[in-house]
């Protein structure tokens, strides 16, 4: 998902806005009452967001039907964000749940930007976060104004005015009335300057299990996905894109393709060579029909044994300095024991279960229309725009459900809308055109979580303390060369390669993190919990060998070096508490524990774990998580049990793999996503807070392949690292 990773954390931890400010702004639309709010930033966020000044941001309408539609500037993938922050504004109007509607906002990232991010987009688990106030305060001051209507129309005292499932009631006059009946009016009153959102104790809405809003619409049909976008006369396109990665056009031959029943013209763009026809299923023959001859001279040929074999080189040598802390050649040289281990991690595909697509309609102005699940909205007019020859504000994106994205949605390039504008702007059939990836296309030709290479080095003391952490990564970077770059890069250092391993919450004395760059034509990008993914199983895997060389209970071995930080260490205790953590299992059974800090979200997992024949079986997951303040606990569930379901998927079988640079997956039976039959029981169990919300979309992945490869451990007596598992070395387990 799209990450700005510890950049991220850091703007999270610091943008605590000490004020909030209503312009005095209003709109009548259609008679409906619209909330324009502006936020006012101090310190670090201040000056974090200097080169774009505050601008309203529109987020309420109430029309006289008595509907109350919130205006949505995240996303929804299926996360549940929409009901997420519905629940915010529903909760400080007093609204019953059944009259609140939702609709994704327009793409504008001067009204509708992401606080954290400075332009309108969705990922690294920000979207509760950063509207957290914004939509209270967005919400209170909604309701001050129809009260203040109410007030004026019925001539009674404002404050005796109540408000409970969304009518409005003066108790002494016995006078009541619905949103509806005062939403025209209350839209000619000035916003109030400032308002105060309810103390926790009034919540109705806030922490308790609220319907989700879209499952009647998801469960009947009626949700429009980019998929489902149909304009008149429009046309589909395939692209066909190189073999190998860093291939090139060199020459093609349409012909036979063109004589291909419902293709209606070929023509070649920047990426490839698309294929346009009057449907999908048409496009795709004749994309299988056309001949291309590709240049191949700067295209990634290495197969992936290779890659890994270059990793180690570089992982040989000195990196940049990811993380300093004490003398670790000093630790080593005293070290009374000392543990090595090396870790792969290979290329991981995102497969939403909706590859991409997006339709482009262009206008005679020079802009466009463009419909698509868009996770990044400002890119992708900029991009769209730049294609065209035209201005990004002249590029209208209409953001409609997608159907997952786990990162890939989130491009710096906005590659696949980059692709529809430049064959829209290519063919002569001036009319819609669906953009439409294949899955064989996301497989074989998409963006991956980079394959990565962790080394690990860690020294023992006499009394069995962790005295020195030494640590290579090896990996790709998506971020260095792209407009991110100066966000998220800091003295050479990609933070989203190193992160949860250099900014480790572990007390460790002396600590050494290298990072080393690994280049390839590959196109990579962040996946699901992004660097996290991979380094809490190295972390969560090594303090687990490193409590059992010291003879130590891995709990209270982590729980020692955690006594710094109570809220890591409080999940931790939580979750084997409820695991029932430390009972005797029978033989060919274990429990294993692991903890991580994502996304300012803190999530432990034990996992129980049934080996036989070298065969292994998830049983149970018992997860605990602090995410502050817990918005919908039904979603933060949903979210750390899907998160688990992923990481399994991934820590089972899932792998991209080259052969002479060319992807040997292709589909689904290659690729084989989770099967609800490998899927095992969770328990969640939300730590209560009074701190302000945290993401949960990222966080309930990083955990979940340590915690059961330190279950196979302790069944087993036998170690894993790498992922996916190597299950051979449990034969005869």
């Amino acid at each position: 998902m799209f990450r700005k990773s510890i950049f991220a954390q850091k703007r999270a931890e610091a943008v605590r806005p000490s004020r909030r400010q209503f312009l005095l702004a209003t709109a009548s639309v259609a008679g409906s009452l619209v909330v324009a709010t502006r936020v006012e930033l101090s310190g670090l966020a201040k000056a974090a967001t200097e080169q774009m000044a505050p601008m309203p941001n529109a987020f309420v309408k109430i029309a006289p039907d008595n509907t109350v539609t919130i205006l949505i500037k995240h996303l929804d993938k299926g996360q549940g964000v929409t009901t997420g922050l519905a629940t915010l504004v529903a909760d400080e109007l007093d609204a019953d749940w059944a009259q609140v509607r939702t609709e994704f906002a327009p793409a504008n990232a001067a009204i509708y930007a992401n606080l954290f991010f400075k332009i309108q987009g969705t990922g690294g688990s920000t979207s509760i976060a950063n509207s957290w106030d914004q939509l209270r305060n967005a919400g209170a001051a909604a309701r001050a104004m129809l009260v203040a209507a109410a007030a004026d129309t019925w001539k009674v005292p404002a404050k005796e005015i109540t408000i409970e499932k969304g009518v409005l009631v003066h108790k002494a006059s016995r006078k009541h009335a619905t949103f509806g009946e005062f939403a025209s009016k209350a839209a000619a009153l000035p916003v109030p300057d400032s308002v105060t959102p309810k103390d926790p104790k009034d919540w109705i809405y806030i922490g308790k299990k609220v319907p989700r809003i879209d499952s009647v619409a998801k469960t009947t049909g009626a949700a429009i996905y980019a998929l489902d976008i149909k304009r008149p006369g429009m046309l589909t396109a395939v692209l066909a894109r190189p073999k190998l990665f860093g291939g090139t056009v060199k020459s093609f031959d349409p012909s036979d393709a063109l004589k291909v029943k419902g293709v209606v013209e070929v023509v070649q763009v920047p990426q490839g060579v698309a294929v346009l026809a009057t449907d999908t299923w048409s496009a795709i023959k004749g994309r299988e029909a056309l001949k291309v001859e590709w240049d191949d001279s700067k295209a990634e040929t290495r197969s992936t044994d290779e890659i890994f074999a270059d990793y180690r080189k570089l992982a040989a040598q000195s990196g940049k300095p990811a993380a300093r802390r004490g003398d670790t050649d000093a630790a080593f040289k005293e070290a009374a024991k000392i543990i090595e281990a090396e870790f792969l991690f290979p290329y991981l595909a995102h497969a939403p279960m909706e590859p991409l697509n997006a339709t482009i309609e262009l206008k005679p102005d020079g802009g466009a229309e463009i419909w698509a699940g868009s996770q990044f909205q400002t890119v992708e007019q900029a991009v769209a725009a730049a294609v065209l020859g035209t201005k990004p504000e002249n590029i209208a994106i209409h953001t409609v459900w997608a159907g997952a994205s786990f990162g890939r949605r989130a491009t710096p390039n906005a590659d696949y809308i980059a692709e529809a504008a430049a064959i829209a702007k290519a063919s002569s059939h001036k009319v819609p055109i669906h953009l439409v990836w294949t899955r064989e296309d996301d497989l074989t030709g998409g963006r991956y979580r980079p394959a990565t290479l962790h080394r690990v080095r860690i020294a023992l003391d006499a009394k069995g303390d962790l005295s020195g952490w030494g640590h290579h990564i090896v990996n790709q970077s998506f971020v260095i060369g792209t407009p991110l770059e100066p966000m998220i890069v800091k003295e050479g250092i990609d933070e989203t390669a190193v992160e949860g391993a250099a900014d480790t919450p572990y007390a460790l004395p002396n600590l050494a993190v290298d990072w080393h760059q690994a280049d390839s034509p590959i196109t990579t990008l962040w996946w699901r919990s992004v660097g996290h993914s991979h380094s809490a199983q190295v972390m969560e895997v090594m303090m687990d060998e490193a409590a059992r060389a010291a003879g130590k209970d891995p709990l209270a071995f982590r729980l020692a070096l955690l006594k710094d930080e109570p809220r890591v260490g409080g999940v931790l205790q939580l979750a084997a508490e409820k695991s029932g953590y430390g009972e005797k299992l029978p033989a060919g059974q274990g429990r294993g524990i692991a903890v991580h800090k994502s996304f300012n979200t803190y999530v432990a997992m034990v996992a129980d774990v049934s080996v036989a024949n070298g065969s292994v079986k998830v049983d149970r997951i018992v997860a605990a998580v602090d995410c502050g303040i817990p918005v919908n606990p039904d979603v933060i569930w949903a979210q750390m049990e899907g998160g688990a379901g992923y990481a399994l998927g991934a820590a089972l079988r899932d792998k991209i793999t080259f052969d002479k640079g060319r992807v040997e997956q292709s589909n689904f039976d290659g690729y084989q996503p989770l099967r609800i039959t490998d899927m095992p029981k969770i328990e969640v169990h939300i730590v209560p807070s009074t701190e302000p919300p945290t993401g949960v979309g990222e966080p309930g992945v990083p955990p979940l392949a340590p915690a059961v490869t330190n279950a196979i451990y302790a069944a087993t007596g036998k170690r894993l690292h790498s992922l996916p598992w190597d299950f051979e070395v449990l034969k005869g387990a």
